[in-house]
């Protein structure tokens, strides 16, 4: 995938790539053609992750996926990896980064967009992304509205599973957004990758984890569980359908030590960078 730039929460991943017609493309896109499951299925019927699988973090563009992985994390614009459980990437809690997504929300859905007192926009600093509004019911529903499109478009592609990005927007929201506002409106989500046959994961953040059966999470996506000292809590709550990411060798060691058998463990370069760039780091336990 080319032509975006993607953070993860906790301001734990960048990546970055060029092409702002890509950009625009991936905010307003619709369902691609093909056929999905049933809107009648429910969370009983998708296909849950393997335990303790291989996995491989492909956010920063997709590449062949070495030899043992059986999970892979692909951006929704990517095509999933063929005989693997493939997990799509869907930034939902917050606008993409850079003029484009931002001039795009204003025009399409301004009424959408996180707001201060004084009007301004509420931005993640760190990534210059808009935060979305789920503050109420309404704004939840039309937002859930717009990232279900990009969920149906994950199942016909052929996913796996969805993970849903900056569920802890609410920690960057000057106190606008609560845990209540991002667990509804994460639940809305969960129904519809439920409808479309799809597992979804919990993306970080321990404060949900006591919600994560009422809202619908099947599994977890962590970033630097072992840094952030939260892998006994995702992995107790999960059962092992953990895939957790590290950046920084000594925390993949001492996660692999303490989790290798429990958790799927990868270290990955910040920069999620493709096989065959410089700087492309890829290691499991």
């Amino acid at each position: 995938m080319n032509g975006t730039k993607w953070r993860t929460s906790k301001n734990r991943t960048l990546r970055t790539g060029t092409g702002g017609a890509l950009l625009l493309a991936l905010l307003v896109g619709c369902s691609t053609a093909g056929s999905g499951p049933s809107a009648g299925s429910g969370e009983d019927d998708v296909r849950q992750p393997p335990v303790n699988a291989t996995f491989d973090y492909q956010l920063g563009g997709p590449y062949k996926p070495p030899a043992k992985v059986r999970a892979v994390s692909r951006d929704r614009t990517a095509d999933p990896a063929p005989g693997l459980y493939n997990i799509c990437y869907v930034n939902a809690f917050q606008a993409q980064p850079g003029k484009a997504a931002a001039r795009w929300w204003q025009r399409e859905h301004s009424d959408l967009v996180l707001r201060d007192k004084k009007g301004r926009t509420v931005v993640d600093e760190d990534w210059q992304e808009p935060l979305l509004d789920i503050s109420t019911r309404k704004k939840r529903e039309a937002l859930a509205e717009i990232v279900g499109e990009w969920i149906d478009g994950c199942a016909d592609a052929g996913f796996d599973a969805v993970e849903p990005d900056n569920l802890d927007s609410y920690e960057r929201s000057e106190g606008l957004l609560t845990t209540d506002d991002a667990a509804a409106f994460a639940r809305l989500l969960a129904r519809r990758a439920h409808s479309q046959g799809l597992a979804i994961a919990q993306k970080n953040t321990t404060d949900l984890l006591d919600r994560r059966e009422r809202i619908g999470f099947d599994f977890a996506v962590t970033e630097e569980c072992a840094h952030y000292k939260e892998c006994p809590d995702f992995t107790s709550a999960y059962d092992g359908k953990v895939f957790d990411i590290e950046y920084v060798t000594k925390d993949f060691d001492a996660a692999c030590r303490a989790w290798g058998k429990k958790l799927s463990v990868t270290l990955r370069d910040r920069d999620v960078r493709p096989k065959g760039e410089d700087g492309h780091v890829y290691r499991h336990c």
